[in-house]
């Protein structure tokens, strides 16, 4: 019986561990280590006094035929045990619908375009700090986006601002903690705040004020503080496999930069489960989810973009 309960411990203990450094190695859809577009306060992996192993991922999300479909590129470097830096490099291709903006302009054309992002984060407080079990990990983090020419670059040009690529950036700090007190069952809870003027992670360009659309006033940008979480648990899958089963939300800014108070931006949200193929560990990782993005966000603008399927997949070497 003692030997079937140490049995049970060690099962038990090994799934718990198992779970925080899957959590910790997957990419998110820009290149930072957590869920599908929430940050962890987890850093790639690498060793306590050098760099590690790059990790690299794929991120694909059929944003319906207005926006059309987005394709994310990225690598990541674990410095430490406390660093992790990244690069992410974003594709489009358009959506087929013929809907209008305002009677002429093309939805669709308000989402073509790519742009690139740089990220860093430091974990300032190690998850169960001084052999606690309540601590959890707390780092920092930031996200800059260059040469973006989404919906609110589009717009602005229309108003006759000067045409050039618009830059946009997040700041944030996060807490995760894996919780592996509820016996067969771990759960890790995430949550965080950043400070940003980037509308939809930069999909739809920059956040902007309300006010009265189409003039001056409406073309500012706007920085604004954001709350974002994720809650998730882990099961066994078949063949060894582990099933991590979740959801997130992130609130977006209300506006658009250029568009006023003619559109509004609801909370993203997704639903999804990461598939690790082998227990005992595995350098791959792959994320299906349904996003849920946008949909009518203005009478008559509907982005269709709610119930969209995404996917990923992130490689550690």
């Amino acid at each position: 019986m003692h030997l079937k309960k140490f049995c049970m411990a060690v099962c038990l203990f090994a799934v718990a561990t198992f779970s925080a450094s899957a959590f910790a190695q997957g990419l998110n859809w820009e290149g930072q280590t957590g869920a599908v577009i929430t940050p962890f306060a987890y850093t790639a992996s690498a060793p306590a006094s050098k760099f590690g192993k790059p990790e690299v991922a794929f991120h694909f999300l059929n944003a319906g035929n207005v926006i059309g479909n987005d394709y994310q590129f990225s690598v990541t470097e674990g410095i430490c045990k406390r660093f992790e830096v990244g690069f992410t490099q974003s594709f489009s291709s358009a959506g087929n619908s013929s809907a209008t903006l305002l009677g002429a302009v093309p939805q669709t054309s308000l989402f073509t375009g790519g742009y690139s992002a740089f990220h860093g984060k430091l974990t300032v407080i190690p998850e169960n700090l001084m052999k606690t079990k309540w601590v959890p990990a707390i780092a920092v983090g930031a996200i800059g986006r260059i040469g973006d020419q989404r919906a609110s670059f589009v717009v602005t040009n229309l108003e006759g601002q000067p045409s050039y690529s618009q830059t946009n950036a997040d700041f944030y700090v996060v807490a995760t903690k894996t919780v592996t007190q509820i016996k067969g069952l771990p759960i890790v809870l995430n949550f965080g705040e950043k400070v940003t003027n980037a509308s939809i992670m930069g999909i739809a360009g920059n956040a902007g004020n309300a006010g009265s659309p189409l003039n001056t006033l409406s073309t500012d940008q706007r920085w604004q503080g954001r709350l974002f979480g994720a809650a998730a648990f882990v099961v066994k899958g078949p063949a060894k496999s582990a099933l991590i089963l979740g959801s997130e939300a992130v609130q977006q800014p209300k506006y658009v930069q250029g568009v006023g108070n003619l559109a509004t931006i609801p909370t993203s949200m997704t639903y999804f489960v990461r598939i690790v193929p082998h227990m005992e560990g595995s350098p791959l990782q792959v994320d299906l989810a349904c996003v849920q993005a946008a949909g009518k966000i203005a009478p008559g603008v509907d982005l269709n973009a709610k119930a969209r399927f995404g996917m990923g997949m992130s490689y550690h070497f």
